[in-house]
């Protein structure tokens, strides 16, 4: 599977009522559409007009919605071809199904997670991945390197029964655990979580030349 920028891509996190698009790609940039009540919502969406056929099969496309500002990706795009709003969650999310998690928000930096209580999924951007850019020793999944001093303590209020992530495969299996371990060892495992961003930014060196 091609994408019209070129840049490899597969299906992931498949469930009846979500899947996600991974770009082969050091950052592994991970889009997500999650159906709700009948209603389809793209999360920070990289431009892949290939899956249109299988958002508008999940279900009535409902929005996209935005959770980091650095993630603009293929938002814009997709709003203007699915005929719905393109919304920043971190501005608010009322009309929508899902709770607002706050995450950062600073002048360089505005992100937030989204809580789907229904389902118990949580949808993340950058704070939470599944890379080795991410994760310390044996975590399946890690807190963003720059946040795990002060990790999130709005993410430690739900209790997921799946987690989705913006850079890489989400995580299914007892993901309340692997979400709380990771939340409660964030700032003692950062020596471990240096070592793993480094070899991670060398190995993509490596692998670009």
């Amino acid at each position: 599977m091609q994408s019209c920028s070129r840049v490899p891509w597969q299906r992931v996190d498949e469930r009846e009522d979500c899947f996600g698009w991974i770009q082969i790609e050091p950052l592994q940039r991970t889009s997500h559409a999650l159906r709700v009540d009948g209603g389809v919502w793209l999360i920070d969406p990289v431009d892949e007009p290939d899956v249109e056929e299988r958002i508008r099969a999940l279900g009535e496309p409902a929005g996209v919605l935005q959770l980091l500002d650095r993630h603009l990706r293929g938002g814009a795009a997709w709003a203007v071809r699915l005929g719905v709003p393109h919304r920043r969650a971190w501005e608010g999310a009322d009309g929508t199904p899902f709770k607002v998690l706050d995450v950062c928000d600073n002048r360089l930096w505005h992100e937030v997670a989204l809580w789907e209580p229904e389902s118990r999924t949580l949808l993340c951007g950058d704070v939470l991945g599944t890379l080795s850019y991410f994760r310390a020793g044996d975590e399946r999944i890690g807190v963003h390197p720059l946040l795990r001093i002060r990790p999130p303590r709005a993410l430690g209020t739900v209790d997921p029964a799946r987690v989705l992530v913006g850079h890489g495969a989400g995580v299914f299996d007892d993901a309340s655990t692997a979400l709380h371990g990771a939340l409660a060892t964030a700032r003692r495992r950062i020596p471990q979580a240096v070592v793993s961003a480094v070899r991670a930014v060398a190995s993509a060196r490596a692998a670009s030349r």
